[in-house]
Formats: structure tokens, sequence, C-alpha cells
């Protein structure tokens, strides 16, 4: 399928337990395009400079602002003089998240969390240690619209909006051949990562929840994702997706019936953390259900001794 449509999947290796993150190269109206990028490392270097030998690249697509899509964006645009082009919400994170500005109060934010002061300390300093991942920063050229069309390969795609996962996150669609970029959106055996971050959107899971019906009324037959293997019958997905949420939201609630920390919940959650990167994610997963439940109205928060604690 992805030849057919003129597509060829670069399969970019991660050092994190989910190995690997799929970019995209294909033929554009006036050059090649390049969706993703990967992490600013020597490996991703030198594969992007293998497969783009004897290739003018006009076009860099960044789907969102993570590191392991956004972060070989200004390096790579810095060898190609290609333009860059994302979603201004996610532009302006991607722009603001490794800097001391926010790194400073990462920190404080954890302790609130529960989070004791040695891992909180740790997991500040993980987030820090992804900056030379992330840089030189791109210069970006234009930001995408709700709506707008794109040729990729042989096919013309329609971009749709999907926050949740991150901000600004977008999906490429193409209603012919019901083909769906679905980047970080739907992904197939595990689950897109929810978390709040202690910026922007106030209640992520909620807006995935949204994002998720949006793109169900697509219905979607053929799925290509930005991480493992394309797969088919994205409306079938996304109500896994849903039930695995459900079911978490379920498990959130009772962990607090007795009140509990962001850090407490986090343990019930997630038994089998193995790293610091990990324990990141699995509080800033925790944090969106305990909001998401909060905003709901159906549970409390009070700030007590400096932590946030949550309750029925």
């Amino acid at each position: 399928m992805l030849e057919e449509i003129g597509l060829k999947r670069i399969r970019l290796d991660l050092p994190f337990r989910l190995n690997h993150v799929n970019c995209f190269l294909a033929e554009g109206p006036t050059g090649w395009i390049v969706i993703d990028a990967g992490l600013h490392n020597e490996q991703t270097v030198r594969r992007w400079e293998e497969e783009l030998q004897g290739l003018e690249v006009s076009d860099i697509y960044i789907t969102h602002y993570h590191p392991d899509h956004f972060g070989y964006a200004g390096g790579l645009q810095q060898k190609t003089g290609a333009k860059v082009s994302m979603s201004q919400t996610d532009a302006e994170d991607g722009l603001m998240a490794w800097e001391d500005s926010f790194l400073s109060t990462l920190q404080a934010n954890y302790k609130k969390a529960g989070v004791p002061d040695k891992t909180a300390i740790a997991m500040a300093d993980n987030t820090g240690s992804f900056k030379p991942r992330v840089t030189p920063y791109p210069e970006i050229s234009h930001y995408f619209k709700e709506g707008e069309k794109v040729q990729i390969g042989k096919l013309e795609y329609e971009i749709f909006f999907t926050p949740g996962h991150s901000d600004g996150l977008i999906v490429f669609f193409n209603k012919e051949k019901s083909v769906l970029l679905s980047t970080d959106h739907i992904l197939p055996k595990i689950t897109p990562n929810i978390s709040y971050w202690f910026h922007g959107d106030p209640n992520p899971l909620l807006t995935y929840f949204k994002s998720l019906d949006k793109i169900k009324q697509l219905d979607a037959e053929y799925v290509i994702p930005s991480h493992r293997e394309p797969f088919t019958n994205a409306n079938k997905r996304i109500e896994e997706i849903k039930a695995h949420h459900k079911e978490r939201i379920e498990r959130t609630l009772e962990a607090i019936q007795q009140e509990g920390t962001v850090h407490d919940v986090c343990k019930v959650l997630f038994p089998f953390i193995e790293t610091i990167h990990e324990t990141r994610f699995a509080v800033g997963e925790t944090l969106a259900h305990l909001e998401y439940l909060r905003f709901k109205g159906e549970c409390k928060r009070e700030l007590v001794d400096g932590k946030y604690v949550y309750f029925v």
C-alpha cells in the first residue's frame, strides 16, 4: 500500500522502550517531502543522508513537537534549505519546552504532584537533557491550517487538527483511498500517551476524546501510524482506545477513594515503570486522568503541605 500511494517509510531507531519512529518520504509538487525528522543524533543524521542522497527536499512537515518527530527538523532544514511546516500551537511549544524559562518550573511542579525530591530533580533533568536532541530549532516557514490540502506522493490529503497527544497534533486524510496518516493520534497495539505537561491544554484527555470522535467520522479504512505497522479499520481501533481509557479512568477513581497525590495514583496505574524517562510519561498521563475527573466534577483537589491531594 505504501508503494502504491507513493510513500516511503523511514523507520528511525529511538533509545527508549518504544524503540522506533516512522518518518516518511514522498515526492511533492516542487521537490521531495519529509514527514517528521526523528531525534537529532548521529544515527538519525547518517540515515537521512543516505535516504536523501541525490534528492532535492522542498518541504519538511512536522506533525507535532515531541522530540522523536521535531528533533532533527532544524538540522535537516539547515542541510537542505527546505521549508518547515507545522501547526502554530506545536511550533510555539517546540520552541518553549526545552528552554530554561519552562524547565526551571518543572521541579516545583513535580513536588506538587507528590514526587519525591530526588526523583523530581531527576525528572526535570531528564527533560532538559533532550535539548541537544531538538536543536538547532527550525525556522517555521508555514503554519498548517485545519482543512488545508497538501499533495504527498500520489495522493492529496486534507489536514485535520487532532489535539490530545500534543496540543497541536495534525493528521493527514485522503478521502478517495480512505487513507489516514494517523501520526501519534491513533496507534496499533499501544495507546498514545495523553499527558498534562504543566503547560497548554488543562484537560488533554477530554480534548483527545473529542479528537477521536472527530476522526471516527472519517471512517478511515487504511491507517499509517508513526509507530509500529500500518493497519486497517480506524474506527475499531478508536473504540479500543476509548475502552482502554474508560478502564483507566475507573482505576483512577478507585485509587483516590482514600485520597492520594498524583504520585500515589501513578504507582497504582503504572506499577512496572523502569526508567526516569518512563516515570515522566506515567506522571503526566496520571495527571491528565485526574484532571479529567476533576473537570468533570467526579473528584476534588486540595493543596496540602505543598502537595496536591485528589479525593472523591
